[in-house]
């Protein structure tokens, strides 16, 4: 059917959403089968709500809807860079994002219908079809900000022009979806994940839980005895050190046992996956530093502009919300007894026997230990400092800091 103002000119219009006599609403309904017209929107431009000389259905298009050659060379040079991220096997992206290729040709000034993006790309042969998901029930668990913590990591070539892999570490909160930590190290370490905690607590206060993954950092797993060692330990029968650091801070912590498991942190994931490869290969990101800044950027957008497709709402909102409703389990930040320093709690834990010469040996380093009677045990505490190339030792007896000595870094063996 020909549209409105090719079958009716603005007079024949008015006549018809003019009817006279008793029967108006019927003779309304009958003209709108007539013009083939919805009634509401008969209703909506009723002649007699409308000024006068605001009233017509003719118009001429000043716009004939072709993109400049300018934007069109734009938009092809845009796909086709995607198609080569795509098709790089070294990435952790498999799929066409055209969201972001409209985003990125904003940003020029250039303004392009997702449907124009498709249909171009389908042109190029920049398309595959949409995989079909298996449906999943996507819902809030928690009833509280601070209740539950996913805290997980992903190595990834996060840019096709680093020479090197970066690992991601992330803290969600599950209540909100916001992601409170986000940040690339060269190397997934125990270290990492323990500053990472830290970083967290001190900005937002103490959780109630975290939920991680069985990975050797968090969770002691020891299999059954085979015919080539027996084990002494089993599982959990020790701590590492990073839950060392949870016990101390009294947080809990629940273990993911499966990767299906940890799935509200894994979309995050592949949220922050398709944007920031392709943002660090728009901007030829070749060191960690430079991809930490696209990081910050994305995290911004995802906490603070983008809203959830589960909560409904945008992560910083929902935070803040219940933040200040006392819907929150987030403890103020403080220091267990006896110790006054973060270095003391969110640190790398060792005990040592102190000999009959009142020395300790910590990693082939021979420390002198005064005050501190003979054969007693001792806590040694380890605190690296990678950007200094430090590695502090404060040794603990009986509730009090006794000692504490400094070594270059590279001497010490120990993996972080």
């Amino acid at each position: 059917m020909q549209q409105l103002h090719k079958r009716f000119t603005t007079e024949q219009v008015k006549a018809l959403l003019r009817p006279a006599g008793s029967q108006q609403a019927r003779q309304r309904s009958v003209s709108c089968r007539c013009l083939a017209v919805p009634a509401l929107r008969c209703v909506a431009c009723d002649p007699d709500r409308i000024a006068e000389a605001e009233f017509f259905v003719t118009y001429e298009r000043t716009d004939h809807g072709r993109l400049a050659q300018t934007t069109e060379d734009a938009l092809r040079r845009m796909l086709l860079e995607e198609k080569a991220l795509v098709e790089d096997k070294r990435l952790p992206i498999s799929r066409y994002n055209y969201s972001a290729v409209r985003d990125g040709l904003s940003k020029h000034g250039m303004t392009v219908s997702l449907p124009t993006v498709i249909d171009r790309a389908k042109r190029l042969d920049c398309y595959k079809p949409p995989h079909k998901i298996k449906a999943h029930d996507r819902e809030v668990i928690t009833a509280t900000s601070g209740d539950l913590i996913q805290h997980d990591a992903s190595l990834h070539l996060w840019s096709p022009f680093a020479s090197e892999k970066w690992t991601l570490i992330t803290s969600l909160d599950d209540y909100s979806r916001k992601i409170l930590y986000a940040d690339f190290v060269p190397s997934e370490t125990t270290w990492a994940h323990i500053q990472a905690a830290q970083a967290l607590m001190q900005q937002y206060g103490i959780p109630f839980r975290y939920y991680v993954d069985s990975l050797r950092v968090f969770r002691f797993v020891r299999e059954r005895d085979s015919m080539y060692y027996n084990n002494v330990l089993r599982t959990d029968q020790t701590d590492p050190q990073w839950l060392q650091v949870m016990r101390l801070m009294g947080v809990d912590v629940v273990y993911a046992l499966s990767p299906q498991a940890k799935g509200k942190v894994e979309r995050p994931y592949r949220w922050l996956q398709d944007h920031v490869v392709r943002t660090c290969a728009r901007e030829n990101v070749t060191h960690i530093h430079d991809g930490r800044s696209v990081l910050r950027d994305e995290i911004d957008r995802y906490n603070n502009r983008q809203v959830h497709s589960t909560t409904g709402e945008i992560p910083s909102i929902r935070f803040d919300k219940a933040q200040e409703e006392g819907r929150s389990l987030f403890r103020p930040f403080a220091l267990p007894a006896p110790y006054r320093s973060v270095k003391d709690v969110f640190c790398l834990h060792e005990t040592r026997m102190v000999d009959g010469y009142r020395r300790i040996s910590v990693y082939g380093h021979q420390i002198t230990i005064p005050h501190v009677e003979l054969r007693e045990e001792v806590a040694v505490h380890l605190v690296p400092d990678t950007l200094k190339n430090v590695m502090e030792v404060r040794i603990w007896w009986q509730e009090k800091m006794v000692h504490s000595v400094a070594f270059p870094l590279g001497e010490f063996t120990v993996h972080l």
